[in-house]
């Protein structure tokens, strides 16, 4: 739902196609999550991880990050928690393989560049296959990187999209809760 409880039309929807969406960051964050891209649905309301369906607010909870389940559009609670929310790519589209290979090339400079301004303590990629060709790392896989950037751990977390049928709510929540422990935040 938007911000005025109406969900966005399909006209909102297809309006809201290379638009971008604000970054959710303040300096010294425990953990950045980087999405791929704002979906169209992210785009027409401003908030991460908007479509209903993203399982990214509920793994989240479940991993133990937050209190209770957060609506995204009160993402803007994150940086009180230190968490903040980026992504590889600006702009949205209705898919994340809609990205060429040069935009996440280039997602991933301009993501070193934040990280070198906002000095996160961790950053977690939201999607694999997203941070191996941003990264040219293409036998990466999930969880902790051997790697770091501008002094940031890296973390690969699974793609919470209600696409990626591989990992169930209850399993993101686990890949999620790992990384919460590692990085030694308390379970809230």
């Amino acid at each position: 739902m938007t911000a005025g409880g109406v969900r966005p039309t399909r006209g909102d929807l297809a309006a809201a196609a290379d638009r971008t969406i604000p970054d959710v960051l303040a300096p010294g964050l425990a953990v950045l999550f980087v999405g791929i891209n704002p979906g169209l649905w992210s785009a027409a309301t401003g908030w991460h991880f908007a479509r209903p369906g993203n399982r990214f607010w509920p793994a989240l909870h479940r991993g133990g990050f937050t209190q209770r389940l957060l609506h995204p559009s009160e993402q803007d609670e994150l940086p009180a928690l230190g968490l903040g929310i980026t992504n590889m790519a600006a702009r949205a589209s209705a898919r994340a393989d809609e990205l060429s290979a040069e935009e996440l090339l280039d997602g991933a400079a301009i993501l070193t560049e934040k990280v070198a301004r906002y000095r996160p303590r961790w950053v977690a990629v939201v999607g694999v296959t997203a941070y191996r060709i941003g990264f040219q790392r293409p036998k990466a896989t999930f969880g902790p990187q051997p790697e770091s950037l501008v002094g940031a751990r890296l973390w690969v977390l699974p793609n919470p999209s209600g696409l990626n049928a591989h990992f169930t709510p209850v399993t993101l929540g686990l890949a999620f809760a790992e990384l919460r422990v590692a990085t030694e935040l308390p379970a809230r």
